[in-house]
């Protein structure tokens, strides 16, 4: 999963840096809002490639007695802050630069430049959202892509294919713009396209937030997982009832599962002992995810009575 993400990030990171430096120099050729908008929005997600490749790298630091886990939420931590440099920086600025244009329009200089340039962009762009397509296809399996964007436990792959598809749709935008600024004479139109992007970019950037989000506080493992996890219990042949399976992710490869399981009576500590190392044994082999298994061994009555006291406990 991290080399698929790795290519996308790449491919993106090359692609909006040539962008971005295209951009302001015809926005400053032209005077256009809508490509200064774009110019902004193609430098801040350089910007965002590059803490995308630094989460990245810092989750694989192993663990250490002050992060026992590890430290692969580092990529959920990063992948958030895009989405608020997203909101703040490429939203805020291009919304404010075409409110500032609407409200004292200027005539743009060259409708041939922007033209031109935000031809090559869309061409950059659109093979750089092809390479994150790709990866992310491969990635979500037969899921719809709604559907794997709220499952993925990889924030860092579908971050890059919400940031190339809101450039792309953005770039498109920024056209229609300086057309009918162009047919119109009237420059208005330039301004108001990048009001728009920026209502694109702040749309992006708090769906981005609200998926990153739950990652960061603590998802579960996929359900089907769990699901497994637990047959895997049930079936175990030293096992009475499985009276809880809790599941965490503390990175996108890394799963840690805790167990309340009750054993069959009359067994002794040994036959106990074993029991617990057979079962982590079987557990681990559902998934390379799962990295660490903690297994408590409770009788299902106590644990349903510690259950009903902690639910109903006001704190």
């Amino acid at each position: 999963m991290a080399g698929s993400s790795k290519t996308a990030i790449y491919a993106a990171l090359a692609g909006n840096s040539l962008i971005a430096i295209t951009k302001f120099v015809a926005a400053a050729i032209t005077g256009s809002a809508a490509m200064f908008a774009e110019g902004v929005h193609s430098l801040v997600d350089t910007g965002n490639q590059i803490l995308l490749l630094y989460g990245l790298r810092a989750a694989r630091r192993p663990p250490d007695p002050d992060f026992p886990f590890g430290h692969g939420k580092e990529v959920y931590f990063w992948s958030f802050v895009v989405a608020i440099l997203i909101f703040g920086l490429g939203a805020a600025l291009s919304f404010y630069k075409g409110l500032h244009h609407v409200l004292h329009p200027v005539p743009l200089a060259s409708f041939t430049v922007n033209y031109i340039v935000l031809g090559l962009a869309i061409v950059f762009e659109g093979a750089s959202l092809t390479v994150a397509l790709k990866e992310f296809r491969r990635s979500k399996g037969g899921r719809g892509y709604f559907d794997a964007v709220h499952r993925a436990k990889d924030p860092t792959l579908f971050v890059v294919v919400f940031e190339d598809s809101a450039a792309l749709l953005g770039l498109l935008v920024a056209i229609a713009g300086i057309i009918l600024c162009q047919v119109t004479a009237n420059p208005v139109f330039d301004g108001l396209a990048s009001m728009v992007i920026g209502v694109i970019l702040a749309i992006t950037a708090i769906w981005l937030a609200y998926e990153t989000k739950s990652l960061l506080i603590g998802e579960s493992a996929d359900p089907d997982i769990v699901a497994r996890i637990r047959e895997a219990a049930t079936a175990h042949p030293l096992v009475k009832a499985v009276s809880e399976v809790a599941t965490l992710h503390m990175g996108p490869d890394f799963v840690v599962v805790t167990m309340s399981v009750d054993f069959v009576d009359d067994i002794g500590v040994r036959d106990v002992e074993a029991g617990v190392t057979d079962l982590s044994r079987r557990v681990r082999a559902i998934a390379p995810v799962i990295r660490r298994v903690f297994i408590e061994v409770e009788r299902g009555d106590d644990h349903q009575q510690q259950r009903a006291r902690s639910l109903g406990s006001p704190g």
